[in-house]
């Protein structure tokens, strides 16, 4: 089959939109005018023709496959194998990058376009795309008459710069070439034209031999994202593109994941002869934690600080859309295990692109500037992009049931007389702000008698002679100050936007979860009362006048194994030393520490604490010193029921919960703190099974 990269994309978008797409669509999402779409419509006309299959439309010019299912299902096959007869714009703009980055200093536009096989102005509109991407790594590319074009940015930017881009636009071939290696298929030359088959089948080997052999796994994405990474830095460093000094901190060696990626590096460079430095070690470690790294040891209650925080955001967002999110688990936990990775990302500039974030935010543009509000409100410091966010949204439009928002807004918008440039500045709001869903245009007389609360809000080109009426003040022609103004305007309104609907989920969805069995509800009981039970039994407040913390941890597991409620105290006391080292353990701004484990040896949920009489320096959660007096011990067996870890997240979240709380806990009062576990589970029980 000779089929080009355009038309090979129109029968894929046409085969998974079937009716969405219009000629029209086609041509803007290809970036070509309709007339070329038209044209290869012709070719791809002939060619599901050998296949028994007609390209049809719709009555509004929709296209479609039509065609027995054994047919379409021949085509799919046959479009997976088949290689187009000319390269994509995205594959000429990965080796124009690949140039860049790889072969020196200044290029002569003319010599880069002979390379690429492309036109100076073909050449000039990738450059444009190009320096776009690296700009959102911090890498500057210049183009100077009579010099050329050259890029400066530090050496880790323009790894990650790379690596990105071949994980967002070459995701899929990727994977099918890791495939093939993995069956001992032969290549000819490198993958995607950049990275030696033996290269990556030799990393894939030692990635999956080092996360298979522990108890540490990678998610898939990250697992080829990593290979992705370590493929690079190889050639980098072969290359003599070298790492500039580095920052990181040398405590971060005894880290696990330094450990993993040390390990790593040197059965890498013993086998392949490439001097990789400790710097490409540091920025290997950087890449890993960034990843979704699935440790038994790391359980949901680990990151206090987080956690609360992911309750307040929680809690806000149902408050600004008028639905309570607030006891949905699942919710919390998916939030946990995404924020922690996301923000190590952020915090080192290492970009996270989403391809859906386009969709997510037309689907759901409530639901997304809500997001937004809240993580601006709870992380200050940290700047989300859109792609992060969306992210997010898909977590809480999940937790919501939603096929697609169906809260509208409805806007007026005010001059003198009504007509003139109202109707030009009504058509620009809706095209600026698709979440407007329609614009009415009204004169200042027709305002006065019109009922105000029909509108969500009001743009006036005039100042408006009423009092008590909020609108906003634009300029005919809509300036860049104008559309950010009524941006602001929604986006610190939508308590009021979504109040007026209350925010409606997706009427053709049923959005109550199938019922439970009864076997499974008694199961979910009887899971939450052993827990609860199990907690309030095992509870003890010690005092100890020890000076070594470690020791009191020691004895406090001695105990437990004397009392027949752990097996083995040597080893729980070993992974309690073992977690420590992962990373601090000190809860910011308190003076408690939370050590915990999950053990086979340890037969129920365990929660004591240990008022110390000599207070202990030990390492925050946040990096810092934290003054330790009371030692907050968790354990719990090996294997947690869903209800379990919901019990143990409970606890923890509930320790830095509101200053009560803090002073609670901190107390060293037996008494008052189980009563505050009392408490902590009488309105669970109240919440979650009475009320439901």
């Amino acid at each position: 089959m000779f089929i080009t990269s355009r038309e090979k994309s129109i029968i894929d978008l046409v085969m998974k939109t079937s009716g969405k797409h219009t000629p029209r669509s086609l041509a803007s999402y290809l970036h070509v005018s309709v007339r070329t779409v038209q044209r290869d419509l012709k070719a791809v006309g002939n060619i599901l023709k050998s296949f028994e299959l007609q390209l049809r439309r719709t009555t509004n010019d929709g296209l479609m496959i039509d065609g027995k299912n054994e047919h379409i299902f021949k085509l799919m096959q046959q479009l997976y194998h088949v290689h187009p007869t000319d390269e994509t714009p995205e594959e000429k703009k990965l080796q124009l990058l690949i140039i860049l980055l790889h072969e020196g200093s200044f290029f002569k536009a003319q010599v880069l376009a002979k390379q690429l096989g492309v036109s100076v102005t073909t050449l000039a509109s990738y450059l444009d795309d190009v320096t776009d991407w690296l700009e959102k790594f911090s890498i500057e590319l210049t183009r100077k008459r009579g010099v050329g074009v050259s890029i400066d940015g530090r050496e880790a930017n323009m790894r990650k710069a790379l690596a990105t881009y071949f994980l967002f636009h070459f995701h899929e071939e990727l994977l099918e070439s890791l495939y093939l290696l993995q069956k001992n298929n032969h290549l000819d030359g490198p993958v995607l034209g950049y990275f030696p088959p033996n290269y990556l089948v030799l990393i894939d080997e030692m990635v999956h031999h080092l996360f298979d052999r522990g108890q540490t796994r990678l998610a898939d994405n990250d697992y080829l994202g990593l290979i992705v990474h370590i493929a690079i830095t190889l050639q980098r460093v072969e290359n003599d593109f070298l790492l500039e000094e580095e920052t990181d901190s040398e405590d971060e060696d005894s880290t696990r994941p330094f450990q993993l990626i040390s390990q790593l590096c040197d059965d890498l460079k013993s086998e392949l002869s490439i001097p990789l430095t400790k710097k490409d070690v540091h920025y290997l470690d950087v890449i890993l934690k960034g990843s979704k790294l699935q440790d038994s040891e790391t359980i949901d209650y680990d990151s206090i600080m987080l956690g609360q925080i992911i309750k307040n955001i929680i809690q806000d967002i149902s408050s600004q859309l008028h639905v309570d999110l607030s006891r949905d688990f699942s919710l919390f936990q998916g939030l946990l295990a995404h924020l922690e990775p996301s923000i190590f990302r952020l915090k080192h500039q290492m970009g996270l692109f989403n391809p859906l974030t386009e969709q997510i935010n037309k689907k759901y543009l409530v639901l997304f500037m809500a997001v937004r509000n809240s993580l601006e409100k709870e992380f200050p410091d940290i700047s989300f992009p859109d792609d992060e966010i969306a992210f997010i949204v898909l977590h809480f439009g999940s937790a919501l049931l939603m096929n697609e928002e169906k809260t509208t807004i409805h806007a007026v918008v005010v001059c003198p007389t009504g007509i003139g440039t109202s109707k030009m500045l009504a058509s620009r709001i809706q095209k600026e702000f698709t979440e407007i869903n329609s614009v009415e245009i009204k004169s200042m007389k027709e305002m006065e008698k019109s009922n105000l609360d029909e509108f969500d809000i009001v743009i006036s080109t005039v100042r408006l002679p009423f009092d008590d009426v909020h609108y906003i003040l634009v300029s005919p022609l809509l300036s860049d100050e104008d559309i950010q103004m009524i941006r602001s305007f929604l986006q610190s309104n939508i308590q009021q936007l979504t109040g007026k609907k209350k925010y409606v989920k997706d009427s053709g969805k049923e959005t109550r979860q199938e019922p439970s069995s009864l076997q499974d509800v008694l199961q979910e009981m009887k899971d939450v009362q052993t827990s609860i039970e199990a907690i309030l039994d095992n509870f003890r407040v010690y005092r100890k006048s020890n000076e070594d913390y470690r020791q009191v941890l020691k004895e406090m597991v001695g105990e437990l194994e004397q009392e027949g409620l752990i097996t083995d105290a040597a080893r729980v006391f070993q992974k309690l030393q073992d977690r420590e080292k992962i990373g601090g353990l000190g809860i910011p701004d308190t003076n408690m520490g939370l050590f915990h484990c999950r053990d086979a040896s340890i037969h129920e949920l365990i929660f004591q604490i240990c008022h110390l009489e000599h207070p202990c320096v030990i390492k925050g959660m946040d990096g810092k010193e934290v003054q330790l007096k009371n030692l907050l011990l968790m354990l719990s067996p090996e294997k947690l029921s869903f209800k379990e870890q919901e019990i143990l997240s409970l606890i923890s979240t509930s320790l830095i919960e509101n200053d009560t709380a803090l002073m609670i806990f901190s107390s060293s009062s037996e008494e008052m703190i189980k009563g505050k576990l009392e408490d902590l589970f009488s309105d669970y029980l109240q919440n979650k099974w009475i009320k439901e």
